[in-house]
């Protein structure tokens, strides 16, 4: 269809005109319908034609980006980027180190599925996905080759509502004895290492709500219902979005990231800019100004 003519595919194709018109009828002949009508000396694609021709035409594409996926060569058009979020990451900082992988100089079609680890690691196996962003390495009992890539690390900032920091009566960390606190689900790596504080530190909050979501501990700590923590490295994010003040920072506890990949080396070129800007920008600038706690 391209071509115009059989003849010129013929040419193009360096086939002889009696096999390229043979195969055509074998195509017509499987799909039940003709491809293509007579206009003169021209042939005219039919509805089923140019049906047809649009469906090959992505095949075709697919094919070459795929050998091109797998030798290693760039891949011509947008490129795509398919990432499974661990539900327990925050959404803020999921979208700090996607960010790179959008301003890279070609574009980008991004798609985030948001899961459970152990339901995106599946999906990473069959290679539904490029990278998962995760909270922790994979479990070691879920039985899938994969690898995990370490992002970097960053410390815990506390934050509360501008009403609620009022009602502070000491220092931190010993002004949250004793005060509203809203907290992750038990189980989850975030609760357990603040339990491990508090109890180093002799603290006894009041829980005042465990969330599964982060956004919506966010928005129940924005209205002033307790005190919440969350990595450094998005602090700014934080206090900018939820307009919330904060009340103390801790580099004891230490949340890591990391992208887990079907690679041992990372190649997508996307995933290779994540994990650079994440390693020297991100949580390579991360500082503390307050002492250790």
């Amino acid at each position: 269809m391209r071509e115009g003519t059989i003849t010129a595919a013929c040419i193009k194709l360096r086939l002889a005109q009696s096999t390229v018109s043979a195969q055509l009828s074998q195509l017509e002949n499987n799909l039940g319908g003709k491809l293509f009508y007579r206009q003169g000396r021209v042939l005219k694609p039919t509805d089923l034609g140019r049906l047809t021709f649009r469906y090959a035409d992505k095949i075709f594409s697919l094919g070459l980006e795929f050998m091109d996926q797998v030798r290693g060569r760039p891949v011509s058009g947008p490129l795509s980027l398919r990432v499974g979020v661990v539900d327990v990451v925050p959404k803020l900082m999921v979208r700090k180190l996607l960010k790179p992988a959008l301003n890279l100089p070609e574009k980008v079609t991004l798609s985030c599925h948001e899961g459970k680890a152990e339901n995106l690691l599946i999906e990473l196996a069959l290679h539904n996905l490029d990278v998962i962003i995760a909270d922790t390495p994979k479990p070691t009992r879920i039985g899938v080759k994969v690898y995990n890539h370490l992002l970097g690390e960053c410390g815990v900032t506390f934050f509360a509502a501008p009403e609620l920091v009022k009602k502070l009566t000491s220092e931190f960390p010993e002004c949250l004895n004793g005060f509203p606190m809203l907290l992750p689900m038990e189980m989850t790596t975030l609760r357990e290492m603040l339990e491990q504080w508090f109890e180093r530190h002799n603290i006894k909050p009041v829980t005042t709500g465990e969330f599964d979501d982060n956004a919506l501990l966010k928005v129940f700590g924005q209205e002033g219902d307790g005190v919440f923590a969350a990595p450094t490295a998005i602090e700014l994010e934080i206090k900018r979005q939820y307009q919330v003040k904060i009340i103390g920072r801790s580099t004891a506890i230490k949340e890591k990231f990391y992208a887990i990949s079907a690679d041992r080396i990372l190649k997508h070129p996307a995933v290779v800019a994540i994990s650079d800007t994440a390693k020297h920008s991100i949580f390579g600038s991360t500082h503390v100004v307050t002492k250790k706690k």
